[in-house]
């Protein structure tokens, strides 16, 4: 069979059949109309938050989602998480908690063998399942309802308790790029399993971007910048074509050494607050120097204002 041919039968099952190198603009918005917004990674303490609630309000920049506690909600006790949910309600910002079990935490150690790495990140056997769901209840019955995943089987799961009442309603569930989902049929999967907000890979190409915006209605959450050991990808200025062939689109903004892997991860819990704070405080700057770059280029793009309705935000 012929490429052209296999590219026709992948539409007719919704997939297109070619990356949109024609790069279309999406005809998608959020609910209240605008194309895009911003995310700010490594929000791990209230101290972290409370700094980039200051110089958010101090910029007038609004920053609609928050990443938080990377290294794991369960190292937080209930008075800080209490804490966080209240002010992040307070400065109407969407979390997204990451719940503290998953397979770093594991004992299986096939994932950081030179091999092993490709088989991916995801929970091994029931009680590893049982366990992060039950920090993910934790953290709602504290008032959260916002929860990063990276494993598919466990999306499927949690939607599927969300759907029987078990899980409240309003609870959304964003797919972490440690999931590595780079096309458009991955994207379609995991809409179809319950994702409400996906991360693709970072370093893909907008015409790829754009293939997998066409395939799915959820928004699409893009690396603006991303730390060193992802590869250091700067794409300020690539943000009004993002803007526009992928809206609805959160753009993220996570610069630094290191996420959560070698010794130089930012989100592990002997890095210290003030520096992650002062990191908060620039990273709430990117979110300007963006902003600024898309109206510059590509005004007829806009912004979501501070905490729009269908927002995530705790209920403590």
């Amino acid at each position: 069979m012929r490429m052209e041919d296999v590219g026709r039968a992948m539409e007719k099952a919704g997939i297109p059949g070619r990356d949109a190198y024609d790069l279309p603009t999406s005809p998608k918005r959020f609910p209240d109309g605008a194309w895009y917004r911003m995310e700010i990674s490594g929000v791990e303490r209230p101290q972290v938050l409370e700094a980039v609630i200051d110089e958010s309000e101090k910029r007038k920049m609004p920053i609609h989602r928050l990443i938080s506690v990377v290294m794991g909600a369960t190292l937080l006790d209930k008075a800080e998480l209490r804490d966080f949910a209240q002010m992040a309600a307070e400065a109407r910002m969407e979390v997204i908690l990451v719940p503290g079990p998953r397979a770093a935490w594991d004992i299986g150690r096939q994932p950081y063998t030179p091999e092993g790495i490709i088989s991916g990140l995801r929970c091994r056997g029931s009680d590893a399942l049982r366990q992060v769901i039950t920090d993910i209840m934790r953290c709602i019955d504290l008032g959260f309802r916002g929860f990063l995943v990276i494993d598919e089987g466990l999306l499927w799961l949690l939607n599927e308790m969300r759907k029987k009442g078990d899980i409240p309603e309003d609870v959304i569930f964003k797919v972490s790029i440690y999931a590595g989902h780079g096309n458009a049929a991955g994207g379609k999967v995991l809409e179809m399993l319950g994702a409400d907000t996906i991360n693709p890979v970072a370093d893909l190409t907008l015409p790829q971007f754009a293939s997998i915006r066409q395939a799915v209605d959820m928004p699409l959450d893009l690396h603006i910048i991303l730390t060193e050991s992802f590869g250091g990808y700067m794409r300020f200025y690539e943000a009004p074509d993002m803007a526009r062939v992928c809206a609805p689109c959160y753009f993220k903004i996570e610069p630094g050494p290191a996420c959560a892997a070698t010794g130089a991860a930012l989100y592990k819990p002997w890095v210290s607050p003030q520096m992650l704070a002062d990191w908060g405080r620039e990273k709430v700057k990117y979110a300007q120097i963006i902003h600024e770059i898309i109206q510059e280029n590509f005004p007829e793009a806009t912004m979501s204002g501070v905490g729009p309705a269908d927002l995530a935000i705790p209920k403590p």
